[in-house]
């Protein structure tokens, strides 16, 4: 179907016919560097394909009325531009709500609002992305609409915030700076710390990105992210006892060996090593892969599947099942987890010639196992969020 030929046939439907306006925002699949944002470390994003449509039109008032095709029982949710608080009853839509809000707060309100739908084509509940895609869309929308200028660093900073104040996720940075900063055919190497960013370009030679979702739905509000984040930020002040640092995304493996004695809790040790091998670990792989050395690239990525499993205990039977099983399959050069892990996918790098085995095999293999299959999609890099 053409998807935005549909989604006019549901704007009507809902809305009556307007003057409208198309936007899209990509989902995203973090190549390595997994919950090293929120440690001062860097992460190896790239925005996809996939991800959230938006058919706007303008409203006379100051009320907006949103429709998700996806989440067609919520119905057509309402809420106003101004003073907007979180509402459980509002279901998906405070994420938007969230960005109005951020956006009111920083000086930007909105003088009207709009009649919104919106489609998605990530698989919810994932881990790619699906709600930094629709806060950034909504900000894109706001900036397009009322020519407020913002940079686009200051816009994706307004969507994290959305989620960490409004919709009360502790996220990092990372979800929302590849939406955002995406661009086709690039990685991007982002310094959490300092948000300092440089693009590196994929060349896969005869190879792809498969993503494999484990259709085990992960929540992060609900999950143990909050937690784990905690459990790092007490490893380093346990370290700031006895060195001035920041945060860990600052020391080398070498510096936390010598250091990590200091952390009375094994648990927490546990944790800041993760942070610290796999900050280490994403700068080797973007100097591999700028090397055109592709197979040390999987390597890393499968390092960095063991030490997610193993110190940060984020990956599950189902991640973990399919990591191992892409690890034996030929024509994998490497694979591991992506994203906050309790579920969700994991992100491969395939032969070309080898992927309708991959998911022939591990998709065969992983149903008998897990007792449900799961769902591949090829990725192709794409732009960041902006108007069609």
């Amino acid at each position: 179907m053409d998807i935005l030929q549909e989604m006019k046939k549901t704007f009507d439907m809902y809305f009556g016919p307007a003057k409208i306006k198309a936007f899209f925002s990509p989902g995203r699949v973090n190549l390595i560097g997994e919950h090293t944002d929120y440690n001062g470390g860097h992460v190896f994003p790239c925005a996809i394909s996939l991800g959230t449509y938006a058919l706007v039109a303008k409203r006379p008032d100051s009320v907006s009325r949103v429709f998700s095709m996806n989440l067609g029982q919520c119905g057509i949710i309402e809420f106003p531009m101004t003073g907007l608080v979180y509402d459980q009853k509002s279901d998906w839509a405070n994420y938007p709500m969230g960005v109005v809000r951020m956006l009111e707060l920083a000086g930007f309100p909105a003088s009207h609002g709009f009649d919104i739908v919106f489609y998605g084509t990530l698989p919810n509940g994932a881990g790619l992305s699906s709600s930094a895609s629709l806060e950034v869309l909504m900000a894109v929308i706001l900036d397009d609409a009322f020519g407020f200028g913002l940079e686009r660093v200051a816009l994706v900073k307004l969507a994290q915030r959305a989620e960490n104040e409004f919709v009360g996720v502790n996220c990092g940075i990372m979800d929302q700076f590849a939406v955002g900063m995406g661009k086709k055919n690039c990685a991007i190497l982002l310094d959490c710390n300092t948000l300092a960013y440089r693009y590196s370009k994929i060349a896969l030679q005869d190879c792809s990105i498969v993503i494999a979702n484990t259709n085990k739905k992960h929540n992060l509000g609900a999950s143990k992210y909050n937690e784990r984040r905690s459990q790092c930020e007490s490893a380093l002040a346990a370290l700031q006892k006895v060195r001035a640092i920041k945060s860990l995304g600052e020391l080398t493996e070498d510096a936390f060996e010598a250091l990590a004695g200091n952390i009375p809790d094994a648990v927490e040790r546990r944790r800041a090593r993760h942070a610290v091998y796999e900050n280490q670990r994403t700068l080797a792989a973007v100097r591999a892969l700028e090397a055109d050395d592709l197979a040390g690239f999987g390597r890393l990525m499968d390092a960095s599947h063991v030490s997610l499993r193993d110190d940060y205990e984020v990956t599950g039977k189902e991640l973990d099942t399919l990591a191992e099983l892409a690890w034996k399959q030929p024509g994998v050069i490497g694979s591991r987890m992506t994203g906050a892990g309790f579920g969700g996918c994991t992100v491969s790098i395939v032969k070309n010639k080898a992927i309708a085995a991959f998911k022939q095999d591990i998709g065969a293999a992983y149903t008998a196992v897990i007792g449900y299959a799961p769902d591949f999609y090829v990725a192709n890099i794409a732009d960041g969020a902006g108007a069609l």
